[in-house]
C-alpha cells in the first residue's frame, strides 16, 4: 500500500500560505511610506512537510504625500532616495505581487492566500493600505485572517522576538543582515517552516 500524497491546500483550510516582511518609514499604515516589501512561497512535499518556493522582492519609492519619520529610516537604515536601491512605484510593486501571488495560489489549487509574518498585525496592516491605495480590486489575501508567527514561536519554542526564536530552533540567524525585508522574509519563512513540520514529526498532523 503507497503513502498517501499530501497536498499543500488540504493543510491550512484552502489557504496559501505567503511570508511577508515589509520596511516602512513609520508605523502608521496609513500615513507611512511602505519602503520595502519580501515575499516568500511556500510548498509541501510528498510526505508532508513544507518548504520554501519562490521568493519576490521589491524596493518601493514612498507614495505621493507619503510620512517619512527619521527615526524610522535610522533603525532600517533605508535613504528612500537612494537611487541605488533600484526602487519601483508602489502601485508596480503591488500589482506585480499580487499577479504572482495569484498565480502561485492557483497552481497549488488554494482558495485563498493568507500573510504569514511575525507580528503579522503589522505586515498585513500595510500591505492591505498599499492595496487600497492601488485600488486593487482582486487582492489574493484574506483581509483580515494571518498567521502569526510571533504566537506560534512563544507556543512552540518559548521565545517572541525572531533572532531568539530562530536561535531556539538552530536556524542561523545573522543580527547584521536584519531589518532587511528579504532577510527577514526569509528567516520567518524558515522559523514557519520548522514549526509546522515540528509539529508533524511529533504527531499532531494529520488529525486522526
Amino acid at each position: 500500500m503507497s503513502a498517501p500524497i499530501h497536498l499543500l491546500n488540504q493543510r491550512f483550510r484552502g489557504y496559501f500560505p505567503v511570508v511577508i516582511d515589509v520596511e516602512t518609514a513609520g508605523f502608521n499604515a496609513q500615513t507611512d511610506a511602505l519602503l520595502e516589501l519580501a515575499a516568500v512561497t511556500l510548498k509541501m512535499t510528498a510526505s508532508g512537510e513544507i518548504e520554501i518556493d519562490k521568493t519576490f522582492h521589491y524596493h518601493i519609492n514612498p507614495f505621493a504625500g507619503a510620512n517619512l519619520e527619521q527615526a524610522a529610516l535610522d533603525f532600517n537604515g533605508i535613504d528612500p532616495q537612494c537611487a541605488l536601491r533600484g526602487a519601483i512605484d508602489e502601485t508596480e510593486a503591488i500589482k506585480n505581487l499580487c499577479k504572482e501571488i495569484r498565480k502561485e495560489q492557483k497552481a497549488a489549487d488554494c482558495q485563498r492566500s493568507v500573510i504569514v509574518a511575525h507580528n503579522a498585525a503589522f505586515d498585513q496592516g500595510f500591505v492591505n493600505a498599499a492595496i487600497e491605495r492601488c485600488n486593487i480590486k482582486r487582492t489574493p489575501f484574506h483581509p483580515f485572517v494571518s498567521f502569526d508567527t510571533t504566537s506560534l514561536a512563544g507556543l512552540t519554542l518559548g521565545q517572541t522576538v525572531l533572532v531568539k526564536a530562530c536561535e531556539a530552533a538552530k536556524i542561523e540567524f545573522d543580527q547584521r543582515e536584519a531589518h532587511s525585508a528579504l532577510y527577514d522574509t526569509k528567516k520567518t519563512a524558515e522559523l514557519f517552516c520548522y514549526m509546522v513540520n515540528k509539529w508533524k514529526a511529533l504527531g499532531g498532523w494529520p488529525i486522526e
